[in-house]
């Protein structure tokens, strides 16, 4: 990565509230100094300001996402996963590694709101990584903007903000790979790794269980073990249910997001 790239990323906070005071500046001078015809001539000056600041957001983005999928991890970081999880290959910890990504994707894309890892070997590299402070704190600085505290992995439970970082985790798992979020036919990696890697106390999903419990309920059985993407979007669970804890809302996509079709590859899935 170029210097310069590297330190636009760094410096995004302070930049931003530099455009802003110089476009508030350059108006408040104008109309102190000339009234309303100075604010009207010094528009133009205004929205340069405003226009550089709409350029940085939208290339910052773009920047953190394209490192998120695509900047190197620690190489040590692998080792110290497969001695937590001496059975997974090199191909198993690649998955492993992907699925990370795709959970700090999410966390980028929900802008600070509060994310849960739904995966427990996903938890154990990010576990990893987060003991290395220095490369971990540059990491996040560059990919986030911002420090990503670490919390344990988890699944659907009476907590409403739990549940509503769960359903944001979801939410954006699946758009990455163009499943919908309400009518999944199978999962996003990053809730199918636990499963597909036989991760001892893992959280294996499968991705709707409707018509697991309606074949349950006939037989006057249950659906099985395991949870079920569908649930994210019940309100059998607390929280924000409807809007993917407002994950779903940011972008219209409550309304027209879920009609994306399920292309795209995936690690794998299955219950227990």
């Amino acid at each position: 990565m170029q210097n310069w790239t590297r330190q636009l990323l760094r410096h995004e906070a302070a930049l931003t509230l530099a455009l802003l005071a110089a476009a508030v500046l350059i108006g408040g001078v104008a109309l102190f100094e000339r009234g309303l015809t100075g604010l009207r001539g010094a528009w133009p000056m205004m929205a340069a300001a405003l226009g550089a600041l709409a350029l940085l957001k939208v290339w910052c983005r773009w920047q953190r996402e394209r490192l998120l999928r695509e900047a190197p991890l620690p190489l040590f970081l692998r080792r110290k996963l497969r001695d937590a999880y001496p059975q997974l290959s090199v191909k198993d910890c690649d998955l492993v590694e992907r699925g990370l990504r795709q959970f700090f994707l999410a966390c980028l894309r929900s802008n600070k709101a509060f994310v849960a890892m739904p995966s427990r070997v996903v938890d154990a590299l990010w576990h990893e990584f987060i003991l290395h402070t220095q490369a971990y704190q540059d990491w996040c600085q560059l990919t986030l903007g911002w420090f990503l505290h670490h919390t344990p992995a988890q699944a659907l439970g009476l907590e409403a903000r739990s549940n509503d970082g769960l359903r944001r985790a979801w939410y954006w798992a699946c758009r990455d790979e163009a499943i919908a979020p309400r009518a999944p036919t199978r999962l996003p990696l990053l809730f199918a790794l636990d499963a597909k890697l036989q991760i001892a106390n893992g959280f294996h999903y499968q991705a709707d269980g409707r018509e697991l419990q309606r074949q349950g309920a006939a037989c006057g059985g249950d659906a099985g073990g395991g949870y079920f993407g569908s649930d994210f979007c019940a309100d059998s669970f607390s929280g924000d249910s409807h809007g993917f804890g407002g994950a779903g809302a940011s972008d219209g996509a409550a309304s027209g997001g879920d009609s994306g079709g399920d292309g795209g590859s995936c690690g794998g899935g299955g219950g227990d």
